[in-house]
């Protein structure tokens, strides 16, 4: 049913095809486990790739989700060295102890993974869906495929012990209600295609009155500069507007359009570091002090921000803007 919904749903692509690979992937693991639907000989093979995939899969999904880049090498990879494991445990059987370990050690490292990306960068989520599925996926997929994958790795597999197969089996039951509630009662902004953040006027905004005052308020601290202060988060942000953070992230993601707090500051950051990229006075000012001046830790994420909102380095901005100039 999962599967069928999100076939027919105006889910973008990319979280169609992960989001696929882990359902399938799952019912792969559930026919491989049971004892009562065991797949005959020429399907055994198939079957157990489609199984021990479902992690890499959950791992891509999450990523998606959560509309965090996963760097090319290691997307290829992770797939590729679990897909060369499992060939060697099928073409070297004498060493289906060395890869029976290498592969639930590598699904252990990619859900560790998963749960470190939902939980660091909550707090910069401004989805309040998405925010719930940050706090409650990493505990039962943690318990669930992180347990069984702990539990295998020093203790083998749990079919000659019912206590510990009747917990799994409850623990992914508690997944797939939970993940077809998500799938079944997804909200557009959750599923949907990310689109450019704006910076709308406010006579454009349909707002109510405590909005408009809200607003107000964020746009002069804005225009003050706040938005330059090192590690600034939306929590010390709201104190600083003396309202509730629920409040201003509902505002600046249905109002203002922006999914993550980090992208509303880099509207504001970035838009200042053209202007002085593009200034022949400050030619000789290091990017990296314009990058600690607008608020940013190091050069590392100043640089890749700059990138995703112009598709170029500073560098190369800074020496077309002044040739044109």
């Amino acid at each position: 049913m999962m599967i069928a919904v999100l076939l027919i749903s105006r889910t973008r692509r990319d979280l169609k095809i992960s989001l696929l690979g882990v359902l399938i992937g799952s019912m792969g693991y559930l026919v491989n486990s049971s004892t009562m639907l065991a797949p005959p000989q020429p399907w055994r093979m198939p079957i157990d790739l489609l199984s021990v995939s479902t992690t890499v899969w959950a791992w891509i999904f999450a990523h998606q989700l959560f509309e965090r880049r996963i760097a090319k090498p290691l997307l290829i990879a992770a797939p590729a060295l679990l897909l060369l494991l499992w060939t060697i445990a099928y073409i070297l059987p004498g060493k289906q102890w060395f890869t029976f370990y290498a592969i639930h050690f590598l699904s252990l490292a990619l859900v560790i993974h998963l749960i470190t990306i939902a939980l660091t960068d909550r707090a910069d989520d401004l989805i309040e869906k998405r925010r719930r599925i940050r706090m409650y996926l990493p505990i039962f997929v943690g318990l669930q495929v992180g347990g069984v994958l702990t539990y295998e790795v020093f203790f083998g597999t749990a079919d000659n012990l019912p206590g510990i197969s009747a917990i799994n089996a409850m623990l992914i039951l508690i997944l797939i209600i939970g993940a077809g509630m998500a799938v079944l009662t997804a909200e557009g902004d959750l599923f949907s295609k990310p689109v450019a953040d704006r910076r709308p006027v406010r006579s454009s905004l349909n707002l109510s009155p405590s909005e408009t005052v809200l607003h107000d308020k964020l746009i002069a601290a804005m225009n003050e500069g706040q938005y330059r202060t090192p590690s600034l988060t939306i929590a010390t942000l709201a104190t600083q507007l003396d309202t509730p953070e629920h409040r201003l992230r509902a505002l600046i993601n249905k109002q203002l359009g922006h999914r993550n707090f980090s992208s509303f500051l880099n509207g504001y950051r970035i838009t200042e570091a053209k202007e002085k990229l593009s200034d022949r006075a400050l030619v000789d000012l290091p990017i990296l002090t314009i990058a600690m001046d607008l608020g940013y830790g190091s050069l590392a994420p100043f640089n890749r921000a700059f990138r995703a909102e112009t598709g170029q380095t500073p560098s190369d901005f800074r020496k077309a803007a002044i040739d044109q100039n």
